[in-house]
């Protein structure tokens, strides 16, 4: 479990993942000694399970975002693991969620313009198997994301 000071720790960390140690150890009011200690135990035990690079689609030429839904037809017993195998091979999926109720799976999927997502649909998304229904929804604005916890 943690406890005030490692949510102290992990609230500045989040806040800004690149400050110096130093830094971040005055910020969070513990010694360099206690940071190290505590973020070792959190890596440790799993609270922090490691760090990430968030890259802007957009600067890197995809300019297209589609959130796709899908029910499956679940009459085979494979067909989750087969429908996750093969949206797992499709470069362009960025994330896979799967969910209860009446969705089964969400794939956020990118592409660098409006023909390109058409080639993915056809060629790769329309070919996904076990699928009954899908429903797409196109990305056109993100107004919140964040990774910070209500620490």
């Amino acid at each position: 479990m943690t406890d005030a000071t490692d949510r102290r720790i992990l609230r500045q960390y989040l806040a800004d993942p690149d400050q110096p140690m130093t830094e971040l150890a005055e910020r969070a009011g513990v010694t360099q000694a206690t940071l190290w200690r505590r973020l070792d135990k959190m890596r440790q035990s799993g609270v922090i399970r490691g760090q990430t690079v968030r890259i802007d689609w957009r600067r890197m030429g995809y300019e297209v975002e589609v959130s796709l839904r899908f029910t499956l037809d679940k009459s085979s017993p494979r067909a989750f693991d087969d429908f996750t195998e093969a949206a797992r091979e499709v470069p362009e999926v960025i994330e896979i969620q799967t969910f209860l109720g009446s969705v089964d799976f969400r794939l956020s999927v990118i592409a660098r313009d409006m023909a390109h997502w058409q080639q993915i649909y056809r060629s790769r998304i329309l070919t996904l198997p076990h699928v009954e229904t899908s429903d797409a929804l196109m990305l056109v604005t993100t107004v919140k994301h964040s990774d910070a916890l209500p620490l």
